[in-house]
């Protein structure tokens, strides 16, 4: 089997999450809250993910996720399974949000996402993707010197502790035949942003740079012949964007990640257009960002047609997919629309088959 291999051109992806209704948000916070058990909870959410499955079916997802209908977030995912974390100690810039802090050495308790996604492969016929975070991010969201260098005295010590857990996960993913593994990395677009790099107190980018490379790297070892991307973009909340800024500091560097695709977001204002791919590596899928999530307005299957076609000026159509420029919900807290994000998702998969037709590779 080759390494990577590529999806047809112009296949349509989701990011990952969907919103989640009331009723499944509160199933997420009472297991968080110790009201309900992990088993209990699965017991519930088995009913409700199979309406996320299906609804990406009908919008044409050709490949799908549960939703991320079972995580907390993206990122939180990870010390739901993992144990050597303090919930809710570091507070984000956005939302008013929380994350974990890891204070202890930290050990596998369960799996992160096979069990969910092996339950998301007995629901649908249709190709699957499933995301994990990546180390580096891992890093620099549940990383704090004050709390936790008493059992990692480095961030970087405690990204080199996650690499080896999702290394094994993203093996036991592709063996259960999950069709496309994600890598979650948004922070790297982040760090593009030198006001975000200030507020952190970063001041050498080439090494975050350096950094996120070999460690995302590393988490891929031994995954083989399976499909897999990296997604990028600029983090959102309740339809705020976190940080803003091209792709142009960070994308000569893609080329050194061993990924064969990259989900990025290209629809969004935040992003400054699409001439940084004249830089995107050869070799590379991109995974064209065409759904701006945070603006309620629905595209039409026309301006993702617009969309992808600006960009085929700078990569070929055998090089592209397309999907929204992240997950509609990426923490069960975001406030988002469910309905809003079938219809975006169906004008995509419409824009989609025009982009098939008209560039003969239908």
């Amino acid at each position: 089997m080759p390494l990577n291999p590529r999806p047809e051109p112009f296949s349509t992806f989701v990011v990952g999450s969907l919103p989640r209704p009331q009723w499944v948000r509160d199933v997420i916070m009472d297991r968080k809250g110790g009201q309900i058990s992990y088993e209990a909870a699965d017991r519930e959410l088995d009913s409700a993910v199979p309406s996320a499955i299906r609804l990406q079916e009908r919008a044409g997802l050709d490949y799908l996720s549960d939703g991320e209908w079972r995580r907390e977030s993206y990122v939180k995912v990870f010390t739901e399974h993992v144990s050597g974390f303090e919930l809710d100690r570091m507070a984000q810039r956005i939302g008013n949000l929380a994350d974990p802090v890891v204070t202890d050495k930290i050990e596998q308790t369960g799996d992160i996402a096979v069990d969910a996604a092996g339950f998301l492969r007995r629901e649908t016929d249709r190709k699957t993707i499933v995301a994990v975070p990546s180390p580096y991010i891992l890093g620099w969201r549940m990383w704090r010197e004050d709390l936790s260098s008493g059992a990692y005295p480095t961030r970087e010590e405690f990204m080199e502790a996650c690499i080896p857990i999702l290394r094994a996960e993203i093996a036991k993913l592709a063996a259960i035949g999950i069709d496309h593994i994600q890598i979650d990395e948004p922070w790297l677009l982040e760090m593009a942003d030198p006001n975000h790099r200030e507020r952190l107190g970063v001041d050498d980018l080439a090494y975050e740079i350096d950094l996120c490379v070999r460690t995302v790297n590393a988490a891929l070892e031994g995954s083989g012949g399976i499909e897999t991307s990296m997604h990028l973009c600029h983090g959102h909340f309740d339809r705020i964007r976190a940080t803003e800024g091209g792709y142009e500091p960070i994308i000569e560097a893609l080329g050194d990640i061993n990924v064969g695709r990259f989900a990025m977001e290209f629809a969004a204002p935040q992003s400054h257009g699409i001439e940084s791919l004249s830089l995107f590596p050869s070799g590379k899928v991109l995974g064209l960002g065409v759904i701006d999530h945070c603006d309620s307005v629905v595209e039409t299957p026309d301006v993702v047609v617009e969309r992808a076609e600006a960009a085929l000026k700078y990569v070929d159509a055998k090089n592209m997919t397309i999907n929204p420029d992240c997950g509609f919900s990426p923490g069960a807290q975001n406030p988002m629309d469910l309905d809003e994000a079938y219809v975006k998702l169906t004008a995509m998969c419409e824009g989609a088959a025009i982009l098939r037709e008209r560039h003969g590779t239908g």
